[in-house]
């Protein structure tokens, strides 16, 4: 089964909500500026998956009464991840997203940073609109766990002493915080009694999210993921695979690293060498064990939940992370 029919089995439940998410989300953004309608119009060709609004429209449906203000919350959890999506192709000066020219390639790098913003304060509105201080809260503090995450990454200065706490430190803060609000916010709308549980499912299942996607950047090709194999390494970004490693690695080995990440612009060669070694001495192992502890923690998350197609598509969720493709 390929992780496409996966997630499209997951969004059965609440399919004919879902379908509404894109139109809410472009409907809070319109603006009469033309420079706006034009970048909002490239986002909206780079359409995504729709993970976080399927999470919190599911979250919502766990008792079988979801409100109507589920619909607006799970846009607002799209606009929340487009607007960090927007953000750190700037920081990063990405180029391509999923094969796909990113807004500050397309536009300029200033209009990129300005987009981010006036998405994000376009999805606070939303949340004021509907008078929800609850859901307000919940996306700000995942939004500013986020910025805090990329901060910390930032000021890490000596890139391969970042240890394996720290890598947990921040995917909960840039992934797993928004998971768990979309879920969190999503119980509140429809499951109030079930917030708790939600909650520790979205943040578990978010952290497996992130294992499993910095393993694509050591296991697949430019043609999967729409970003060259061993980006993370090309940008001297340092995550669990590599962190595994170094504690495996010889002197000899760890030389070729130490080398690689002196090198301003390393070649294809030297990112090739280093992706082996990783293979070699157990990282991608350790890092792929760690994310199905993760997913395990987020399916104990659900044992409470009432038994339902519901519950089978959250538990199918953890199923798609593990094996999906871009």
């Amino acid at each position: 089964m390929t992780a496409s029919s996966v997630l499209l089995d997951i969004q059965a439940p609440i399919r004919d909500r879902l379908e509404r998410v894109p139109d809410e989300v472009w409907r809070i953004v319109q603006a009469d500026v033309a420079l706006v309608q034009a970048a909002n119009a490239h986002l909206r060709g780079m359409r995504g998956k729709l993970f976080r609004p399927t999470l919190l429209l599911l979250a919502s449906s766990v008792e079988g009464a979801p409100e109507e203000r589920a619909v607006p919350l799970a846009a607002v959890s799209e606009l929340v991840h487009l607007t960090s999506v927007v953000h750190d192709d700037s920081v990063d000066h990405s180029v391509l997203r999923r094969g796909q020219p990113t807004l500050n390639a397309l536009f300029s790098h200033q209009v990129a940073v300005l987009m981010g913003d006036f998405l994000f304060s376009k999805a606070i509105a939303e949340l004021v609109r509907l008078g929800d201080l609850e859901a307000l809260r919940v996306f700000t503090q995942a939004s500013n766990d986020m910025t805090l995450g990329e901060l910390r990454q930032l000021a890490s200065y000596d890139a391969l002493a970042f240890s394996e706490a720290d890598y947990h430190t921040l995917i909960r803060a840039k992934t797993a915080s928004l998971v768990g609000a979309a879920c969190e916010m999503g119980a509140l709308a429809g499951a109030p009694r079930f917030r708790s549980e939600m909650r520790r499912f979205g943040e578990r299942l978010g952290m497996a999210f992130q294992v499993a996607d910095d393993l694509l950047d050591y296991t697949e090709e430019e043609a999967v993921t729409g970003k060259p194999s061993g980006n993370d390494l090309k940008e001297h970004k340092v995550t669990l695979p590599l962190i595994a490693a170094l504690r495996q690695m010889t002197p000899a080995q760890r030389g070729r690293v130490d080398a690689l990440f002196a090198d301003a612009e390393p070649s294809d060669e030297a990112i090739a060498d280093v992706i082996a070694i990783v293979h070699e001495t157990g990282g991608l192992a350790y890092a792929r064990a760690q994310g199905e502890r993760f997913a395990t923690e987020a399916e104990e998350a659900l044992a409470t939940l009432p038994a339902s197609e519901v519950r089978d598509a959250l538990g199918e969720a953890l199923a798609y992370v593990m094996v999906r493709r871009s």
